[in-house]
């Protein structure tokens, strides 16, 4: 029989691999909460407070959705955030739906392309945790879906028997079948 130490042991290592298997899944955001809308805020620190509810990990990604015949999307340098500088940005978007996948850690910042836009509190910045600290540090609660909406849910298994909760078992049950014949 199996050791108390050796089942320990395995058992870390299987919750280990079903925590970095559900926690390592990219999520979609639609920026601007209630209002889904990359538009002028009611309140200058709107969109910062939204992203401020939000642990953003590498993948994930955002979507502004805005009126592309008045307006644009721009991802700029923290100095040109803060002076809602145009000129120079790090890319431009004017598609109306804007996908952004945040693919590194640290800070990322965002400004309406329409004149007087960012000067009325159309920016965004955005703060995505290092790959190190998201899996390690304890997950906080997420916001409300008031809060945050998500584009879709994640799709259904195509096939019974298939996902994590079924990976889990079927490896849970292997590993006990193995540490049972040692």
């Amino acid at each position: 029989m199996a050791s108390l130490k050796t089942l320990i042991c395995c058992f870390h290592i299987l919750l280990s691999l079903f925590m970095a298997i559900n926690l390592s899944e990219a999520r979609e955001f639609v920026v601007g909460g209630n209002k889904k809308k990359w538009e002028i805020p009611s309140s200058s620190d709107e969109f910062n407070k939204w992203a401020a509810k939000i642990r953003f990990q590498i993948d994930d990604s955002i979507v502004l959705k805005y009126d592309s015949k008045t307006d644009s999307v721009l991802e700029v340098t923290e100095e040109n955030y803060n002076n809602c500088n145009k000129s120079n940005p790090i890319r431009s978007y004017s598609d109306g739906s804007t996908k952004i996948t945040l693919d590194k850690s640290g800070p990322f910042f965002f400004i309406s392309g329409a004149e007087g836009h960012c000067e009325k509190g159309q920016k965004l910045e955005i703060k995505v945790l290092s790959a190190n600290h998201s899996h390690l540090q304890p997950v906080t609660p997420e916001p409300s879906p008031s809060d945050i909406d998500h584009l879709a849910p994640a799709p259904a298994p195509s096939t019974a028997g298939s996902g994590p909760k079924t990976w889990w078992f079927v490896t849970g049950a292997a590993v006990v079948g193995i540490l049972s014949s040692i």
